[in-house]
């Protein structure tokens, strides 16, 4: 069985104090007794569960509801305390009191309930139920506080012992934040110089690049200049033929010249050379080369001339010599 015991005051008498125990098996909704005592006097009463419904259903109202309100006026007590309102009256031979309770409200109040409660004819023994009750709840409200105590002692204790942890999770934290610090400034001045040697190395290639390019153009050149002077070279070797042909006389006019002169001189058309300097844009070895290519077909175009020279001289001495045996 729960109890609870609660202190009031009743509206008629303000002054007086009085001790209300209300007792129930299971829940408050299912019918509660009341012991009412001042002291010296004593009355006790039971409310059935028909009895809340009755009050429920004639104020109207929810019965869950109306427990409820039973429980903050009955229970609750102090806590409660000018939210609802007691009244006590005691007959003139002692024997019967009525207690009734009221809800306040803004505009007036309204009663929860009453019942008329039966004088005990042994109030000490009422006095003395409720002293032990009350001692009863001291030592377990005792009995709560020691465990409470250490449980608080405890939590403090592990409260210590993580503010402990925490310091070193903070010194840890601190020393770590610093060495990767370090670290991070280490890595970092990697990156920077391998950023500049990448940097060296783009412009390097840029102007290897440039450079390359350069050399082609001016392999590109000297392989044009080679062309048109091989155009140049065919050209004239063109013109030394026809000079050569032209410059041979018919047969009488040699006659002619070969009688009338003592001497034969040959001469031979001397080939036209046009010098050029090309300077192209390119490494030393490509003019090494290219003079290397240029003299060796000079050295060509002359022996092909000398060969012309040599021809010319056999083919005149023929001549003359056909014409001195035919002259009689």
């Amino acid at each position: 069985m729960e109890k609870t015991l609660i202190r009031i005051h009743p509206v008629s008498d303000p002054e007086a104090v009085y001790f209300l125990q209300v007792s129930w098996e299971k829940n408050i909704s299912s019918g509660f007794g009341i012991i009412l005592t001042d002291g010296e006097r004593a009355w006790t009463g039971t409310v059935s569960e028909a009895d809340i419904s009755r009050e429920a259903a004639d104020m109207e109202m929810n019965r869950e509801k109306y427990v409820e309100e039973l429980k903050k006026a009955l229970i609750l007590g102090e806590e409660s305390a000018g939210k609802y309102n007691f009244t006590v009256s005691v007959d003139e031979e002692n024997t019967q009191c009525h207690f009734s309770y009221e809800r306040n409200l803004k505009d007036g109040s309204f009663r929860l309930g009453s019942l008329k409660l039966q004088k005990v004819s042994h109030p000490a023994d009422v006095v003395k139920e409720l002293i032990g009750y009350c001692l009863d709840c001291l030592g377990g409200l005792q009995v709560k506080n020691e465990h409470l105590q250490k449980e608080n002692e405890r939590l403090f204790c592990d409260l210590s012992d993580v503010e402990k942890r925490l310091e070193k999770c903070v010194e840890a934290k601190e020393e770590l934040e610093a060495d990767l610090y370090n670290r991070f400034v280490l890595v970092l001045n990697e990156k920077k110089t391998k950023i500049r040697s990448l940097q060296k190395l783009l412009n390097e290639a840029k102007e290897s690049a440039v450079d390359t390019q350069c050399t082609r153009d001016g392999i590109a050149t000297t392989q044009m200049a080679t062309e048109k002077e091989d155009d140049y070279d065919g050209s004239t070797e063109e013109e030394s033929e026809n000079l050569i042909q032209s410059s041979l006389p018919s047969a009488p006019e040699r006659r002619d010249s070969l009688l009338g002169s003592p001497d034969v001189i040959s001469t031979a058309p001397r080939r036209k050379r046009r010098q050029r300097t090309i300077n192209p844009t390119g490494t030393e070895a490509k003019i090494a080369t290219y003079e290397t290519e240029k003299l060796a077909k000079e050295n060509l175009l002359l022996t092909t001339a000398e060969r012309d020279v040599v021809w010319f001289s056999l083919i005149l001495s023929s001549c003359c010599v056909l014409f001195l045996s035919t002259t009689p």
